[in-house]
């Protein structure tokens, strides 16, 4: 595995306050959801990996190197901040033309970096009017842009879909799996479950500072052994399936429907075993089932609730 960015035990504190606490990761190549509520330490962990911030403890490394004043390290790397920056007399291309410029690009090589970074992200058509005449989503797209001007190996985006509207949203979800699919590494800071899921199955979940979990979506689903599983059956005859399910030790408890049956089970397996023989059965008709909490909203609302101390 090709790692790209590693922590251990790394930690930041401003005064009393814990922005991020004991994080130890290694992130390979590819697109990896950053994922937690606002204030859950997201742009924390992001400007530690770019130096922005010195850690408090323990430490950091972006391909094997310390990334704090490192600039062999950071030409390799994008940031599409969530605030914007700008000087907004000037155009958009302005101000990626200069910011291409002061990067060390002479005038040629940063023309043609400027107009490549605005066309993927469908910027050609407005790219002279000044910046005070954009949108929100607009100005989101300049900054994805400036992150992308220097073609970089690593690129954090932090919470990127603010402000678009749903045709850029999707462009740019497009954009963010075609750069994977390249081999570019990319931190995609979110508090919207479903943004996440859009790009990618890899997951860090973070909330108040702490790292709940990391990897594939359905694998820390996996990983939750004590928490019941909730599966929906479509049917007209709810009360009846239930009572052919009800040799099932592993439910716990039911909710009933006037078309459907919603049940928690301990072991999924075998009670898809049981409502696969009722269907195959056919005395009772069941026109579909499903398990109803694999996507990552559950993952994380059961993650967070395992968390938050009793009592509060």
């Amino acid at each position: 595995m090709d790692i790209q960015i590693e922590t251990h035990e790394l930690s930041k504190w401003f005064g009393e306050v814990v922005a991020l606490n004991n994080v130890s990761l290694q992130i390979p190549a590819g697109v990896i959801g950053l994922l937690g509520p606002n204030g859950a330490g997201k742009s924390t962990f992001i400007k530690l990996a770019l130096g922005l911030y010195r850690p408090s403890r323990g430490k950091i490394r972006i391909l094997g190197e310390k990334p704090r004043n490192n600039f062999h390290v950071l030409q390799k790397v994008g940031y599409c901040p969530e605030m914007d920056h700008f000087v907004e007399e000037i155009s958009g291309y302005e101000f990626l033309y200069w910011l291409a410029r002061y990067s060390g690009y002479d005038a040629k090589t940063a023309r043609k970096q400027v107009e490549r970074a605005l066309e993927r992200v469908s910027m050609i058509e407005r790219m002279y009017d000044p910046i005070t005449t954009y949108s929100k989503g607009m100005r989101q797209r300049i900054k994805v842009a400036q992150a992308l001007l220097h073609d970089p190996q690593i690129l954090f985006l932090d919470e990127p879909m603010n402000g678009l509207d749903p045709t850029a949203r999707e462009e740019l979800f497009e954009l963010v799996i075609s750069l994977g699919n390249e081999g570019k590494t990319i931190v995609f800071s979110s508090h919207v479950l479903h943004e996440v899921e859009r790009v990618t199955d890899t997951v860090i979940l973070i909330y108040n500072g702490r790292v709940l979990a990391f990897g594939k979506i359905r694998e820390i689903r996996d990983l939750i052994k004590n928490h019941p599983r909730t599966i929906v059956i479509e049917t007209l005859e709810p009360k009846k399936v239930y009572q052919i399910l009800s040799v099932d030790e592993n439910i716990s408890t039911v909710n009933f429907d006037t078309q459907s049956l919603t049940i928690h089970t301990t072991d999924p397996n075998q009670t898809f075993k049981f409502i696969n023989e009722i269907f195959l059965d056919g005395k009772v008709p069941i026109y579909s089932f499903r398990c109803a909490d694999e996507d990552l909203q559950s993952v994380f609302q059961y993650l967070i609730s395992t968390h938050i101390p009793r009592g509060l």
